[in-house]
């Protein structure tokens, strides 16, 4: 964070990053057009702005991420089209009205209007090329121009929390569109309350009193809410250690709101690849009946208690930084053999077969969304910010689980680079198999391989990849098709063991 003294003393004359947060009364400070040899990032978030001087582009030619949320910008500012460098720019909970006709910078990536009063977007964003991700949940749009088909590149569209009564049919045929959500729509609002009724009436879905909940340490904090270790006294004889999460807040977050998130953890169900939700909190001390708009988006918003997952399960990657914009990163030393990336891989895609059946489509299917173990070869899929329940209608949206299929091969993708690192590090010599006197010849246990084993799992998942990631969306298999290929290559199918297939 940088300081507005220290920037008019000309203290930041090489900067390639300024970050101010004090208010800024008179507009922006001139000193900020002086760095354009250096700024690539500028953040002015809440600091009051509602204009943009008509030098900014030509002041600051390589200027490529730019954040001015929580500000009064009531128009987006049309000089951002003059910015030549310019690929990020957020402008989320402005109380924006409008997007003029030719106002998007030239080489837009990454668009976050989040939390605005936008009801029509420009026709000309079509003409954005490069867009990889669009954040517009949280508006009063009602439909999209169609010329956004041709942003064949979008790879994440945000639409949560809008006007739309249908989704665009375009959407479903973009070659690269992986990661979608259109919750808290007319659209979907039917859908949502069949499964948020269906939730609630669920015989195994506890009741659990928040006085019998005892809070402990943080174990995670979101913009939808906190996410808490705790005990459930379930009589004062036993106290069962759990996963509490306190939904805060009646806004709208980057990917929906936080009572669509509730109904779709709530209609997900049982899954083993899915973190359990063991009841459902009542009786909350802050909880709003009714109140004023400002209580209400303060206050208690619903809270779910979960299983408390064991200290040894990890994220499997990190969130996407500026550069990757919609892909995953890893740690450097991040690795994975081909019997643990297995074993997650083919938990996994039985949840999103498990949602899909359901009519929920994750939203977020990310490896940095799923906690994985690597010793007991078993991963979890979490955090349902994004998700959406579409219902069970086969001609309503039947492209959603070919386009969270597309995700599943980015994070097939990204697996098969972690399995690579495993395999180099390894001795050239090959690991044994144990054999099992008892089990006739064609029995395995696949959990250790051997090197020509790995070699061919790794031509099995790239032949996969290339399945799951086909443009022509309609080609790509169902999540169920996946799981019983990767179980193929795992060596069983439900309790019969076979062995690993010949994929050359």
């Amino acid at each position: 964070m940088h300081d507005l003294e220290t920037l008019n003393a000309g203290g930041y004359a090489s900067a390639t990053h300024l970050k101010l947060t004090c208010p800024l009364p008179t507009g922006l400070p001139p000193a900020i057009l002086s760095l354009g040899n250096t700024l690539t990032r500028l953040d002015l978030s809440g600091t009051g702005l509602s204009s943009l001087p008509p030098n900014f582009g030509a002041s600051l030619p390589n200027l490529r991420i730019l954040f001015l949320s929580n500000n009064n910008f009531t128009t987006f500012p049309s000089v951002l089209s003059t910015c030549p460098s310019l690929e990020m720019v957020a402008f989320r909970s402005n109380g924006m009205t409008s997007i003029p006709e030719g106002s998007l910078p030239p080489r837009l990536r990454w668009l976050i209007l989040t939390d605005n009063q936008i009801e029509t977007l420009p026709e000309d964003l079509g003409k954005c090329e490069r867009l990889e991700k669009c954040m517009l949940s949280g508006n009063r749009l009602s439909s999209l121009p169609e010329t956004m088909s041709q942003c064949k590149n979008l790879a994440l569209l945000r639409l949560s929390a809008n006007r739309f009564s249908t989704i665009p049919s375009w959407l479903f045929s973009l070659p690269k569109l992986a990661f979608l959500s259109f919750a808290g729509n007319p659209c979907v609002e039917a859908q949502t309350s069949a499964a948020t009724a269906k939730a609630g009436n669920r015989f195994d879905l506890e009741k659990i009193e928040w006085k019998k909940l005892e809070v402990q340490e943080t174990l995670g904090e979101g913009a939808s809410g906190v996410i808490s270790k705790g005990l459930w006294k379930q009589s004062e004889e036993y106290a069962e250690e759990v996963a509490i999460k306190v939904f805060k807040g009646a806004g709208v977050m980057s990917d929906g709101t936080p009572a669509d998130e509730l109904a779709a953890v709530l209609a997900a169900g049982f899954h083993e690849g899915l973190i359990t939700v063991l009841g459902k909190v009542v009786g909350h001390p802050d909880e709003v009946v009714e109140g004023s708009e400002d209580e209400k988006k303060t206050k208690f918003q619903g809270g779910i208690v979960m299983q408390l997952i064991p200290e040894y399960y990890s994220a499997l990657g990190l969130p996407p930084s500026f550069d990757t914009c919609s892909r995953d990163c890893f740690p450097e030393d991040a690795s994975l053999s081909a019997s643990e990336a297995l074993g997650m891989l083919t938990g996994i895609a039985g949840a999103a077969a498990h949602l899909h059946q359901r009519g929920i489509a994750h939203g977020d299917l990310y490896a940095h969304n799923i906690l994985g173990s690597k010793a007991d070869r078993h991963a979890l899929l979490g955090d349902f910010g994004a998700a959406t329940i579409y219902g069970t209608d086969a001609e309503v949206y039947a492209g959603m689980e070919k386009l969270e299929v597309l995700a599943f091969a980015n994070l097939l993708e990204d697996v098969l680079g972690l399995i690579r690192k495993d395999m180099e590090k390894k001795p050239e010599t090959a690991v044994v198999v144990a054999s099992d006197a008892a089990a006739p010849p064609t029995m395995r246990d696949s959990s250790e391989l051997t090197k020509e084993e790995e070699e061919a799992v790794v031509q099995g998942l790239e032949k996969l990849h290339k399945q799951c990631a086909d443009p022509l969306v309609d080609s790509r298999p169902s999540f169920e098709d996946i799981e019983v290929e990767l179980e193929d290559l795992v060596g069983f199918r439900g309790m019969m063991r076979i062995p690993i297939p010949n994929l050359n």
